[in-house]
């Protein structure tokens, strides 16, 4: 699905975000999406430490990878569980910033995660966004999954999203 900037989409308002527009330009390449994923760590400092890039950025849906590296592994030589929630969060707050109404702010409120088995491999997380009601200040939940390299969900998350109008105080 792609939209172009100004253009309704399936989520209730305009797909035109900075974000959307940024990916847009540069996801052409294995390079863009590289530096769109760097990009997306500078606006939000912690995203760096586990290295994703994006494959997938479009209103509705984000996939990005994450390669399992020291870094990122724990005492026993897994990806650790707070790297899988730091991918989780990056790919349910990339796609909720693509896909919300411009009229709209969002925050993250609340995670509820689930690890069902040792990440011993390369890890794609993957978020959908179900459409977004402009206007009224509304939990969304952003359902991610994270999978290895074998195609085997080795984490779910469910992550609670506060959407409120622009110019309004935060509940």
């Amino acid at each position: 699905m792609t939209h172009s900037p100004g253009q309704a989409s399936d989520h209730g308002g305009p797909a035109g975000s900075e974000a959307l527009r940024r990916w847009q330009t540069l996801s052409g390449t294995a390079f863009g999406r590289w530096l769109f994923s760097r990009m997306v760590a500078v606006k939000a400092p912690y995203f760096a430490s586990i290295r994703a890039v994006f494959d997938v950025l479009e209103p509705g849906r984000a996939v990005a990878r994450m390669r399992k590296r020291r870094a990122v592994t724990n005492h026993i030589g897994t990806v650790h569980a707070i790297a899988m929630a730091n991918l989780c969060e990056l790919v349910a707050g990339t796609v909720t910033e693509v896909s919300v109404p411009r009229s709209m702010r969002w925050i993250p409120r609340g995670m509820q995660i689930d690890y069902l088995a040792k990440a011993e491999t390369d890890l794609t997380g993957e978020a959908t966004l179900p459409p977004v009601t402009e206007g009224e200040a509304q939990d969304i939940v952003v359902p991610v999954t994270v999978k290895d390299s074998d195609g085997k969900t080795v984490v779910r998350a469910m992550i609670t999203m506060y959407l409120s109008p622009r110019g309004t105080q935060k509940n």
